[in-house]
């Protein structure tokens, strides 16, 4: 009988559905899983890359945290792939690999002035405001009117948090730097802009409708970005979200909401087509209207508006980084492979090596997405027995050996008990179910005891 030693490269969703699924699979050897994450804490996007008003994100945590909570995945985190542990690294103690580094940065929007100070990328901003440990404690919000450029849900967490009352957030995880930040900001205008109209809008109909109940800010819809061709009417007609998501804004159309200090703005039919500048800074953006070509796509019309705004966040999606000695589509932001199995330069299939999540499929889907994404991988990795690598320090305890000998700081599973024990117990302190730590020495420090 044969034992299957895999490394997992990224602790979100994905890497722990996939080391959860392979251990559940049906299969004749043992397996043994050791997760690896650059962050000293677990979960990924969904603890980095989510508003911390989405209560339904506890759920989930809870979730993956049981997975580990069971002692048969263990969890190395602090450990960079690419600096405390490379490839020949892995191949001395592990039959196979499989990355799930997803996708962190901005995708680029390549319009002028898109470069000027107070053009921010949306993943910034939430890795800003979720207290992620390698980003700065500041963020310049100093703009009165703002544009955000996107109608995902990136688009509206963003909007959202920007719009929102800050003491509405203090029954959150916010910590006090990321709750003053948003106190001191003046803003009074948030707009949203999308380029196509309210039936192909890629919200959620539950995001959709927390951003336009925010108390104190108005919401504001306009009557010319209400168009529906063939195409949108036959999306509403097959499609139960995108008909309660038009039937919602339809309703905001119809009931205008009561005038407040804060408001948001949803404009459809409008692309961005120039940043406009002053002094180097942002000071307004033109949009060029679109409309319906039928089918549900759109066309320029030719027609533009300028907006004045002094900051401008883009959310059009986020997109891959290049992973260390293996090959990457720099145009797709993803690792080349055929169902999970990496592609190497002469187009076959690398030995040993797979990816699973959006760094294997870009960043579209949702949860069960990923879960699918992970059976499909792991189908086969169980399958290609003949062709793992053989490992020449196979032992559990070598990989532990290999990292203290590098004075590799590492958080293993008990470690971080104590730090979400911690977390809860300032949180309780101040009335609230956890505070979030954000400094990576002091969060390494509390895990020593």
């Amino acid at each position: 009988m044969s034992k299957l030693r895999l490394a997992i490269i990224g602790a979100g969703p994905a890497g722990i559905y996939a080391a959860d699924l392979i251990l559940k699979a049906e299969r004749d050897f043992e397996v043994s899983i050791d997760l690896f994450d650059h962050l000293p804490a677990p979960y990924g996007l969904v603890r980095y890359g989510v508003a911390p008003d989405h209560p339904r994100i506890k759920g989930i945590i809870n979730a993956l945290h049981e997975v580990l909570d069971r002692g048969d995945i263990r969890f190395f985190g602090n450990v960079r792939y690419g600096q405390d542990l490379d490839l020949e690294d892995l191949k001395r103690h592990y039959n196979a690999v499989i990355f799930a580094t997803g996708a962190i940065k901005d995708a680029p929007l390549a319009i002028p002035g898109i470069d000027l100070d107070g053009s921010y990328g949306a993943a910034d901003f939430v890795n800003w405001y979720d207290a992620h440990p390698d980003v700065a404690r500041t963020w310049p919000l100093n703009a009165k009117e703002v544009a955000v450029i996107g109608n995902g849900n990136v688009a509206l967490d963003v909007a959202r948090m920007l719009a929102k009352r800050p003491d509405d957030l203090l029954v959150t995880d916010i910590p006090d730097h990321v709750y003053h930040g948003l106190r001191d900001s003046p803003v009074t205008d948030v707009h949203v802009f999308g380029r196509r109209g309210p039936a192909q809008v890629k919200f959620s109909p539950l995001e959709l409708r927390e951003a336009l109940h925010i108390e104190g800010v108005q919401s504001i819809v306009y009557d010319e970005d209400f168009q529906y061709d063939q195409g949108s009417q036959d999306a509403i007609d097959s499609n139960n979200q995108i008909r309660v998501m038009v039937k919602t804004l339809e309703q905001l159309r119809a009931n205008p909401q009561e005038p407040q200090d804060r408001r948001l703005h949803l404009h459809f039919f409008a692309s961005p087509v120039e940043v406009i500048g002053q002094d180097g800074k942002v000071a307004g953006l033109t949009i060029e209207k679109t409309k319906l070509d039928g089918s549900g796509g759109v066309v320029a019309t030719g027609e533009t508006t300028s907006f004045p705004i002094q900051a401008i966040y883009r959310a059009v999606g986020y997109f891959g980084s290049p992973v260390d000695k293996i090959p990457f589509d720099a145009k797709s932001g993803v690792i080349p492979n055929q169902a999970g199995r990496v592609i190497g330069e002469d187009g076959k299939n690398l030995q040993g090596v797979y990816c699973t999540g959006w760094i294997k499929r870009g960043p579209v889907g949702l949860i069960g997405h990923t879960k699918a994404d992970a059976i499909e991988t792991i189908g086969n990795v169980l399958q290609d027995q003949d062709r793992w690598w053989q490992p020449e320090l196979a032992g559990e305890d070598q990989i532990i050996k290999t990292l203290e000998s590098r004075n590799i700081d590492f958080m293993d599973w008990a470690k971080w008990l104590k730090i979400n024990s911690k977390e809860k117990a300032i949180g309780e302190a101040l009335g609230r179910e956890r505070m979030k730590l954000f400094d990576r020495e002091e969060i390494l420090k509390i895990s020593k005891g």
